[in-house]
């Protein structure tokens, strides 16, 4: 992992929400305090967002400054019924805080109340609207291993205890997803092995599951509705989809989206190995999609790297879309490249490559990110970065026909409009 770090990791979600009431996207992202020259630099935690009736951004506001340049700490977002914005600061592991932070009004990201320090990894907070409280699924480092769990909470500031979802072999990495306007969240995840002609240990990854909650945990089910009984501890359970590691594959999640049946539709990608390089290739890009019966997985495209992250989107008229860095940009074999966009019209049979977004690159782009609601203006959010060696990095959206925008990297005035590119 590496290159342009403002929406990484893939596993926090999410980072941007559109408000269809307030006509704004709002969005925050790990920042740079500007010493990068001096190889001191450290993560800001910024929030602003995209006003769709002017066609403008403010200028973003500083949250948190952490002490460390390590992007896994990055921050994710959660907007609650009556509108107020939470922000949920990572820590990576145990060495350092998680902060949760609550804006002081509705919508409004110029002032901000401290709700907690404490610790976790990996945020994925869920706001459900049909029972109106969180569901926050997040990991919880134990003797170095990443454990899955779960926690709730009414009105944002008290918490349950965290509830142990899944720890198998040497842990799990977890992307979540919530289905429309409902209470209902998936979770697509995988394991480290402990064993396996193909490696064993945390940087190896293998195996695909689904679980899914509809009443924010208190009951969980595979995707044919059959109950699970947490904590999942052993490789093989109900919740598998598919057994990677008698293929001896590694598994890169990227995203999940369900149909207008709601059913699953998960994107991943498996390779050979972690290292880059050919060597680890094919880089192979795959949907499984849940029929009501079985996972039914198919092959979509390859690219040249494990972390090259896109966003998959199952649309009202049935259209599948992809937008992610597939194409091999200024830096190949490097995280990343130029993105480009994918459509299919008969669930993942066939693809059909519509636009390539970025082209005549300064660096890759990568760790593009869906919006929850996404509005067709500001349907992709990423940004840019040399995956060798230290750079600026601007960050941009996508509008859902393909026009690309990068929003200003120094702004002079309250509002600034993004530039065309």
């Amino acid at each position: 992992y590496s290159g342009g770090f403002a929406t990484y990791p893939q596993w926090h979600m999410p980072i941007a929400i559109h408000v269809a009431a307030q006509r704004k996207t709002f969005f925050v992202y790990g920042g740079s305090a500007g010493n990068v020259s001096e190889r001191s630099d450290e993560l800001q935690h910024l929030v602003s967002y995209y006003d769709h009736a002017t066609g403008t951004v403010p200028r973003p506001v500083r949250i948190v400054q952490k002490r460390t340049e390590d992007a896994h700490d990055n921050p994710t977002l959660s907007i609650d019924a009556a509108g107020h914005l939470f922000v949920f600061s990572s820590a990576h592991g145990t060495g350092r805080p998680s902060y949760l932070h609550r804006s002081k009004r509705p919508f409004d990201i110029t002032e901000w109340e401290l709700i907690e320090k404490t610790n976790y990894s990996y945020t994925q907070p869920w706001y459900l609207p049909e029972s109106r409280r969180f569901l926050f699924m997040h990991t919880l480092y134990v003797k170095g291993e990443r454990t899955l769990n779960w926690k709730t909470s009414a009105d944002g500031r008290t918490w349950t205890a965290p509830q142990l979802l899944a720890h198998i072999e040497r842990g799990d990495y977890q992307l979540t997803a919530r289905d429309g306007n409902t209470d209902r969240v998936g979770v697509a995840f995988d394991l480290h092995p402990n064993q396996g002609r193909a490696g064993k240990g945390l940087n190896y990854r293998t195996n695909l599951y689904y679980a899914e909650s509809r009443d924010a945990g208190a009951t969980w089910t595979n995707a044919a509705g059959e109950r699970l009984a947490p904590p999942l501890t052993t490789a093989q359970n109900p919740a598998l989809v598919r057994d990677y590691r008698a293929e001896d594959l590694s598994v890169y999640l990227k995203e999940i989206a369900y149909t207008a049946e709601g059913r699953p539709v998960i994107l991943y990608l498996t390779s050979k190995g972690f290292d880059p390089g050919p060597q680890s290739g094919p880089f192979q890009w795959h949907t499984a999609r849940w029929t009501g019966n079985a996972w039914e997985i198919r092959p979509f495209t390859t690219s040249d790297h494990n972390y090259d992250h896109g966003t998959l989107y199952v649309e009202g008229d049935g259209t599948w879309r992809v937008i992610a860095p597939t194409a091999p940009g200024p830096q190949p074999w490097g995280t990343g490249g130029d993105m480009v966009m994918w459509t299919s019209r008969d669930q993942g049979a066939n693809w059909t490559r519509v636009k390539q977004l970025t082209q005549h690159s300064r660096f890759n782009h990568t760790y593009a990110r869906k919006p929850v609601n996404a509005h067709p203006d500001f349907y992709a959010f990423w940004a840019d970065g040399s995956p060798l060696e230290a750079t600026p990095s601007a960050l941009y959206f996508a509008t859902k026909d393909g026009r690309v925008y990068r929003l200003p990297t120094q702004m002079t005035t309250a509002t600034a409009k993004p530039e065309l590119v």
